[in-house]
């Protein structure tokens, strides 16, 4: 394992940071990819304070450049693309450099770093693995999200079809689609919508009746290390699920959007927002 490389894009903290913790756990050569060396200490500390090592790259996945560089240098058995971040906002209040930034970063920038890791990866024996870290919004919508899903839903798409197009190279493509993580989800939350608030937002207190409705959700919402031994499990085992569905709320969540008709779903999320 010591010899086999996995970059984790977003190392420096939520599903990322446990990660590549779990990986080097597992013994392989686990890098992660952060912006700054600030956030590279982050990892390096949580490492040593885990009692192993990780090794840490600074990159900018949306710089197509960096990321040439960077997986260039490394002969990759696994990538796992995470970086990413949430936007709350109904699509009337998002612009085009807001919506573009969010698609860069969650859709180009994975297919971007795949296109880059494949050829070392068809040129080894057993192959590789791709990991997408996709979400429950990857499956389902709803209002103030349509950005965040329109992304997650591109990745899926993505994702299966470069998962039939590597299989002959013996490379494996894995979705997994977690669920509401206690990630610093709260605080981005808040920020999007003070955001919106201050644009003049005909939404804003729709917006606040969404942050309830989530708050409510976090009883069961997972923590990162669970997700990251979902991951690990995905680059480990013989043979992989082509998707894992990850957390007790994003379980529940798809097996209720499964059974419920869009009408009643609709009516139903329409009047506890009041839109």
């Amino acid at each position: 394992m010591a010899e086999r490389a996995v970059l984790t894009t977003g190392a420096n903290s939520g599903i990322g940071l446990a990660t590549v913790i779990e990986l080097a756990r597992r013994g392989f050569h686990s890098i992660g990819s952060v912006r700054s060396e600030a956030k590279a200490e982050i990892v390096h500390k949580a490492a040593a304070d885990a009692g192993v090592e990780v090794q840490t790259i600074l990159l900018d996945v949306t710089d197509a450049e960096q990321c040439d560089r960077a997986v260039g240098g490394l002969h990759l058995y696994g990538l796992v693309n995470n970086a990413g971040y949430a936007v709350t906002g109904a699509i009337e209040d998002v612009g085009d450099d807001e919506a573009r930034a969010l698609f860069e970063t969650m859709v180009h920038a994975p297919m971007r770093l795949a296109r880059l890791a494949l050829p070392a990866m068809r040129e080894s024996e057993g192959g590789g693995r791709i990991v997408n870290v996709s979400s429950i919004a990857g499956r389902t919508s709803a209002p103030f999200a349509g950005h965040y899903t329109g992304a997650k839903h591109a990745l899926e798409a993505l994702s299966d079809s470069l998962r039939m197009e590597v299989a002959g190279a013996g490379v494996k493509v894995v979705l997994v689609e977690p669920g509401g993580f206690k990630t610093g989800i709260w605080e981005e939350f808040e920020r999007d919508v003070a955001k919106r608030e201050a644009a003049g937002s005909r939404y804003v207190e729709a917006y606040k009746r969404s942050l309830q409705g989530q708050r409510m959700l976090e009883p069961i919402m997972g923590n990162p290390e669970s997700c990251a031994k979902v991951i690990a499990t995905a680059l480990t085992t013989r043979f992989p699920r082509s998707r894992y569905l990850v957390g007790l709320d994003a379980q529940a969540m798809n097996f209720a959007d499964s059974l419920t008709p869009t009408f009643i779903k609709d009516r139903f999320i329409r009047l506890g927002l009041g839109i």
